[in-house]
């Protein structure tokens, strides 16, 4: 759903929505959990909470900005004691661009402290905030987190028990009408639960800290800087609940419901250094370079990457068609979420502010210049204006994905078809738009032969517009359409 954009995110390129982080079981959850939002910086840059509990009492501290911003102060750590901690990192597909949106949602009812960090979008979202607003449901925000909270509460309301037998059904419960994308943590009597939906649309992921206790992240590269060994993936339509020696594992839906994870994780959204679906994300991405070079090949000089994203995807080219791979490019990694831009008009800013060329390097050159995914192709416009004016003599754009058409309705913001310029343009008027002497996107089949099988086990709606759920693209245009008006 189309919602404002950062001014940090400069790139061209789908964002996700969130990154989710928990642990319990260590009386350090809040510093820990700090670190692991550090890592999943990249999932969402929007805004960053942490949810604690002591025992007796819950705290939160949650604010606009990064982790390194919100957590400035060793003071705010502090103030977050506790044996459980719940993080979030925040970039919004649905609800404004708020701090009353960022997470995660705390909410007190008659069974206590409630807490929840979600990652993913649901796309019936609407439907059930009407459904339980005419049931007398208050909202505070405008996010499906706290629609699914309301959810919860309403299930855990009914039960006259509150062990941890009884978790599981009243999640059942909850989610039972729940359609769309959701990795789910909970902080439910004192225990930390994670959820992941049917299809498994986003990763999810735990393991055991070195130092006691149990974590779970959206992605193995978390668990890595808290040194926490990776146990396995929070497999789709799993509840686990931790809070002892052994986690306790239970199911939403039968385990071979049809799956739907998002491919594009494998293609931009992780980080190159975690593992999702037992695989490195590193190794696919060299795989969709190989492909790519087998695909469309040219006669250049060397490669360079569009970096930090299309690294690996870079090195897959090079290897495979034997061309030099160069650094053409340096980015900028200290934008901030604001920037005073400079009083006279300054030709392509947003992107100069982030990448620099390197003139000697490309000057007088053929180069094959890898990304990994085109979406409005406006950024890679500036991009490739910039490469042509340090001298490159030709510039060959190559994607490591295919032509993006149609918009996603799972937890990314995308624009809508017609903003897509792959949606409005072939493949030579692309081109043209760009400004680059030739345009090579992957192949369907060379995506699916990149990533971990079988191939029906991915959503790849954003790309051939076979959306897991029927009439969700109707729905959502809809929905989009009547949150901006709002």
């Amino acid at each position: 759903m189309h919602t404002p954009r950062a001014a940090h995110d400069l790139t061209d390129a789908f964002r996700d929505e969130c990154g989710v982080f928990g642990v319990v079981g260590n009386n350090d959850a809040a510093r820990l959990t700090y670190l692991g939002l550090y890592a999943l910086q990249h999932r969402g840059q929007e805004s960053a909470g942490i949810v604690t509990w002591d025992g007796e009492t819950a705290f939160q501290h949650k604010a606009m900005g990064l982790v390194n911003h919100v957590f400035h102060d060793e003071a705010i750590l502090d103030s977050l004691p506790g044996h459980v901690a719940l993080g979030h990192v925040r970039y919004s597909t649905t609800g404004q661009s708020t701090l009353n949106n960022a997470q995660p949602i705390l909410v007190r009812f008659r069974g206590g402290p409630l807490a929840a960090a979600h990652n993913g979008n649901l796309v019936d979202a609407d439907r059930l905030r009407s459904t339980l607003e005419a049931g007398g449901s208050i909202f505070r925000t405008t996010t499906d987190t706290e629609t699914i909270l309301h959810l919860v509460a309403r299930a855990y309301s009914k039960r006259t028990s509150r062990t941890v037998e009884d978790i599981p059904d009243i999640l059942r419960e909850a989610l039972a009408g729940v359609e769309g994308a959701y990795s789910l943590l909970f902080m439910i009597d004192g225990r930390l639960v994670a959820v992941r939906d049917p299809r498994g649309y986003r990763p999810l992921c735990f393991g055991r800290l070195r130092s006691g206790g149990w974590a779970v992240a959206s992605e193995s590269c978390a668990l890595d800087i808290v040194e926490a060994e990776l146990e396995r993936e929070i497999a789709p339509g799993e509840i686990l609940i931790l809070n002892g020696p052994r986690p306790i594992s239970s199911r939403l839906t039968p385990e071979d419901s049809p799956r739907s994870f998002c491919i594009f994780e494998y293609v931009y959204f992780s980080r190159p250094d975690s593992f999702v679906g037992g695989v490195s994300v590193d190794h696919v991405r060299r795989n969709l370079g190989r492909h790519l070079a087998l695909e469309h090949p040219v006669n250049a000089d060397f490669v360079i990457s569009v970096p930090d994203s299309s690294n690996s995807a870079a090195m897959g080219y090079s290897e495979a068609s034997g061309l030099p791979l160069e650094i053409g490019l340096i980015r900028n990694h200290y934008i901030g979420r604001t920037f005073i831009h400079p009083r006279q008009s300054l030709r392509d800013f947003n992107v100069r502010i982030k990448y620099n060329p390197v003139a000697d390097t490309l000057a007088g050159r053929r180069v094959v210049v890898v990304d990994d995914s085109i979406v409005r192709g406006t950024t890679s416009q500036k991009l490739m204006h910039m490469i042509r004016d340090a001298g490159a003599r030709e510039i060959h754009l190559r994607v490591a994905s295919p032509p993006i058409r149609f918009p996603c309705f799972y937890g990314i913001d995308t624009p809508t078809r017609e903003e897509l310029v792959a949606s409005v343009k072939e493949v030579p008027e692309i081109a043209e738009f760009i400004g680059v002497e030739s345009l090579g996107y992957l192949s369907f089949d060379g995506l699916l032969d990149s990533a971990p099988p079988p191939r029906k086990n991915y959503c790849v709606a954003c790309f051939d517009g076979s959306y897991p759920h029927e009439g969700v693209l109707e729905t959502g245009v809809a929905a989009a359409e009547g949150r901006n008006t709002r």
